[in-house]
């Protein structure tokens, strides 16, 4: 009778340490960046601090993450043709970061994305073999990235594939002749 009860106690503190555990992790997993809120939490950190440091509004401008056969380019656009102060704002820091990358500096995107995007060790080491070229756009500015290696090319798209998936552009991760 006694084993009974003990098996019987031991099986319904097993069941309520298992239920127990269940709602814990529960918790955890609707915590977690993977889950709707954890996703939105890291979008608007992004776009908070993509604000701060790139000094414009993301909604007033449009991101686009181009990948090449040679490279790739990023491009930033005001929404509005009128918006100039967008505009300067976009030449300003895309300038800043063409500078900033051929030096090997990517402080930038780490600031913006908490944490080293992928490519950017590599882009680091092999900085010589990559060359980043600023021009102005009619409502912004691009900056075209060209590799001269196989191992720097495969960076600049990790790199560029990132920023694509963690701005939410909507861009293509499929590489494209220049043109």
């Amino acid at each position: 009778m006694r084993s009974r009860l003990f098996i019987t106690a031991a099986i319904a503190a097993a069941l309520i340490t298992a239920t127990a555990a269940r709602g814990v992790f529960a918790r955890q997993e609707s915590q977690h960046p993977a889950s709707g809120h954890g996703h939105e939490d890291h979008a608007k950190g992004v776009n908070e601090r993509g604000d701060r440091v790139m000094g414009f509004d993301h909604e007033k401008t449009t991101h686009q993450f181009l990948l090449y056969t040679d490279g790739g380019a990023i491009e930033v656009t005001a929404n509005s043709a009128d918006d100039v102060e967008s505009r300067d704002q976009i030449r300003k820091h895309l300038g800043h970061i063409a500078r900033m990358f051929a030096e090997g500096n990517f402080k930038a995107p780490m600031l913006i994305h908490a944490q080293t995007p992928p490519g950017v060790p590599v882009m680091q080491r092999l900085k010589a073999e990559i060359r980043y070229e600023y021009a102005e756009t009619e409502r912004g500015a691009r900056m075209s990235i060209k590799a001269a290696s196989a191992e720097a090319l495969a960076a600049v798209h990790d790199f560029l594939r990132f920023q694509i998936k963690d701005h939410e552009t909507g861009d293509t991760t499929e590489v494209k002749r220049r043109g």
